[in-house]
């Protein structure tokens, strides 16, 4: 690998050598490397692009990296994942992709995750998207990701889409079972003319299930921002969404909430909060030295964290 590659895989999936367990890295449609075992089994599809990931019952402290990569200019990318985690397991997914775009053409990588998690099943998915290169070719992301939540399973995901993307549409649908739990964080930066949309849809079926999903969000210069969610509850259960976001400059930021009761002992709420930075907390900082732009970044920064 190259040096831009080796950066790409650090910053979406703090790689920095080749990781111990399994994994399965990817560049421009093609697996590079992979490695697993009888714990974590990563085997290739064989009707289409993409793999199944086994992990097998009570497997716990392990983790499996998936990182994608693309670094030719005018690359579609189209990759399904399967993911099967047994009864009691507890594992951490890494995943992630990075497009580095010198050219003049769009590239895009869209990747489609199902996650079919069984009775008392954890996981915890962090997924970061990042763009990188000076060319004028778009930096395109589309994830899709499934879930299909047994009784007791335990889902936290960490979406990360921090700089250079030029246009996204991450959609995430959820079915939960009876005790299942949902923890979704969300963190976004638009820049320039960027626009990002987030679809969420989350269907609370079983008797005690949860969701609680965390968006936060900046938008700056022109760039546009839709957040979207949709929590059903079905069931004694309880549903909290949670959209805030941060306004610069010319950018649009629009949060479409909607929440359905369909039994009469479920709880869902949704919070929306939409605006500027303080003056005070810039006053602040730039009585302690920084000038307008170094506070505004280090709020954003702060914020994001």
């Amino acid at each position: 690998m190259n040096s831009i590659d080796k950066d790409l895989l650090a910053q979406v999936a703090d790689l920095h050598s080749v990781p111990q367990g399994s994994y399965n890295i990817r560049k421009n449609g093609e697996s590079v490397g992979r490695a697993s075992d009888s714990d974590i089994e990563i085997v290739s599809k064989k009707d289409k692009q993409g793999i199944d990931i086994y992990v097998r019952k009570n497997v716990k402290n392990k983790s499996v990296h998936l990182p994608v990569i693309v670094t030719q200019s005018g690359f579609e990318d189209l990759v399904y994942n399967d993911f099967y985690i047994e009864s009691g397991a507890d594992v951490v997914i890494v995943a992630g992709c990075g497009i580095h775009n010198s050219g003049d053409k769009t590239s895009t990588h869209n990747g489609i995750h199902t996650f079919h998690l069984a009775k008392n099943a954890k996981i915890k998915y962090v997924e970061k998207h990042l763009g990188l290169g000076n060319g004028t070719g778009g930096k395109v992301l589309n994830p899709v990701t499934k879930i299909i939540m047994k009784e007791g399973s335990v889902c936290e995901m960490e979406t990360v889409q921090l700089g250079g993307v030029t246009y996204s549409n991450r959609k995430t649908n959820a079915k939960l079972g009876k005790g299942a739990k949902l923890v979704i964080k969300e963190k976004i930066l638009t820049t320039d003319k960027q626009e990002a949309k987030t679809e969420f849809k989350v269907e609370l079926l079983g008797d005690g299930s949860s969701v609680e999903v965390v968006s936060r969000s900046v938008a700056k210069g022109e760039s546009k921002q839709k957040f979207v969610s949709k929590i059903v509850g079905d069931a004694e259960c309880f549903g909290h969404v949670e959209c805030d976001g941060i306004v610069l400059d010319k950018a649009q930021v629009v949060s479409v909430p909607e929440i359905e009761a369909k039994n009469v002992d479920a709880s869902l709420v949704h919070e929306a909060a939409i605006g500027k930075i303080a003056g005070e907390q810039l006053v602040k900082l730039m009585s302690l030295g920084l000038t307008k732009e170094e506070a505004e970044a280090k709020i954003i920064k702060g914020y994001l964290n």
